[in-house]
């Protein structure tokens, strides 16, 4: 008997693994079939995690090995995107700088969407002079000019690793606007029945936000965080071309880009590939937001 019934659990649990993989198999086909940019940005993004993980995988060279006699070579079989002023490979510092872009843009994400979510999930369900104290701190952060206050951050903690401060500067800022988002939802979603049941039963205020408040505010997070890397990424450059971000000889794009400020009319390819490295990075998390945002907010669901 005990036998019969560990079958029929073995049985059900393998159905179940089966039913959740055939969904997710159907989701995937879905979204390749109807979402070709957010397809794109999908492809890239993992792509660029790659370079990140081991960039060794894409570039044999040390991306600070320099060759002097090499200097200022324009793209070829050898180099593919060509030399810089130290004679150092571009295209293996670009697939090295990689690695600190994404570590940024998704730092940044995770302390922005932590950040986001307490404030907003908290705000707008227990509301009152609560919700209003935390939006007028929400507000004055929001009035800071961005671009100063993250130089300040950056700038003032200086016994913290410059990535670190970068993320922590970001992220914060980044967090206010988005809980602006969420608390919306999280005053649409208390609103519902099935929360004011759960009330009534006697369920506590903790479990009603983990159980029915933060299920209906997830969605909004991913979409908002999946956009957010690109802008991310963008800051950090926009950072190392004004000299705030990792020093040399540290492989970055937004300093590749402030050491071809002076070059461009001879030597334009030191700008170029960099420069479209950033762009596509920052297109292809955008897309992929949009996306996701089709597939997953229930108002856009048939949206194509």
């Amino acid at each position: 008997m005990a036998t019969t019934q560990t079958q029929v659990l073995e049985q059900y649990a393998l159905r179940k693994e089966v039913t959740r993989a055939s969904r997710m198999a159907r989701f995937l086909r879905h979204f390749i079939r109807h979402k070709p940019l957010g397809t794109f940005g999908a492809c890239v993004v993992l792509l660029l995690v790659a370079m990140a993980v081991a960039p060794g995988l894409f570039a044999s060279q040390d991306p600070n090995f320099q060759a002097l006699r090499e200097r200022f070579l324009s793209p070829s079989s050898a180099h593919w995107f060509g030399t810089d002023q130290l004679g150092r490979d571009l295209y293996t510092r670009i697939v090295y700088g990689t690695r600190n872009s994404i570590i940024i843009g998704f730092g940044v994400v995770l302390i922005s969407s932590t950040m986001a979510t307490a404030l907003g999930v908290v705000s707008g369900y227990f509301g009152g002079v609560f919700d209003m104290l935390v939006q007028r701190l929400v507000d004055i952060g929001i009035a800071l000019p961005g671009l100063i206050f993250i130089i300040l951050v950056v700038e003032s903690l200086q016994q913290i690793p410059v990535n670190t401060r970068i993320v922590l500067a970001v992220g914060v800022l980044g967090a206010l606007g988005s809980s602006r988002i969420i608390r919306g939802a999280a005053i649409s979603a208390k609103q519902n029945q099935y929360v004011e049941a759960a009330r009534v039963v006697g369920a506590s205020d903790l479990r009603i936000i983990v159980r029915h408040v933060l299920p209906n505010v997830f969605p909004i997070v991913i979409i908002g965080a999946s956009i957010q890397v690109g802008g991310a990424v963008l800051i950090e450059s926009s950072l190392a071309f004004l000299g705030y971000g990792v020093q040399p000889p540290t492989a970055s794009w937004g300093r590749m880009l402030n050491e071809a400020r002076d070059k461009l009319t001879n030597y334009p390819h030191l700008a170029i590939f960099p420069g479209l490295v950033i762009f596509f990075t920052v297109y292809s998390f955008n897309m992929l937001g949009d996306a996701l945002r089709d597939v997953l907010d229930p108002r856009l669901r048939g949206s194509r």
